[in-house]
């Protein structure tokens, strides 16, 4: 008997152990982070060199393409940190502010937070072709409606189940304070 708890305690070590193993994978999005950064830096340099040269559309295009890389990048920073976070290990911030959102951070506000973003950067791919409407097909715009829309109803039905996952634990925890909405 001693010898199967002996086991059970080095298999359940194993498998909390586990969530390290996805510690590379947030340092490649880390990598993927830098790269962003790298391809703003070069989307503003050829802004900044061709300034002269452009017409209003084409200035608010390649604005559209720095925010576009904001925002993904954004959404590396939600993902690494709120992962990593929840997934892997606490992070505990000492002199350095952590954001706010950190705070009530799990897995269902992770994926609200996320699909909006989504819907954030998929905003901003139908703002650049509704721009270009001219140069492209009509069935190609409908389709990137239709992928935003998609975007939008998959968001309202995470946000729904997260409020009603939350309402549950609530309920079955009377004595915790409910999550605030985010």
């Amino acid at each position: 008997m001693g010898q199967q708890i002996k086991l059970g305690n080095i298999f359940a070590h194993v498998i909390v152990a586990s969530q390290w193993l996805q510690a590379p994978l947030y340092f490649g999005l880390i990598v993927a982070q830098g790269i962003y950064v790298y391809q703003f830096c070069i989307e503003l340099y050829h802004l900044i060199c061709g300034l002269g040269g452009f017409k209003a559309q084409d200035i608010m295009l390649m604005v559209l393409g720095l925010i576009d890389v904001v925002m993904i990048s954004n959404l590396l920073i939600m993902v690494i940190i709120g992962g990593y976070h929840t997934f892997v290990a606490k992070i505990h911030f000492s002199e350095q502010n952590p954001p706010d959102w950190l705070d009530h951070v799990n897995a269902s506000t992770m994926k609200v937070k996320l699909s909006m973003a989504l819907i954030g950067i998929s905003s901003i791919h139908l703002l650049k072709s509704f721009i270009e409407i001219e140069k492209l097909q009509k069935t190609d715009v409908y389709i990137q409606m239709g992928i935003h829309f998609l975007f939008i109803i998959s968001a309202i039905g995470l946000a729904h189940v997260a409020l009603m996952t939350e309402t549950s634990v609530a309920k079955s925890r009377p004595h915790c304070k409910p999550v605030e909405a985010s």
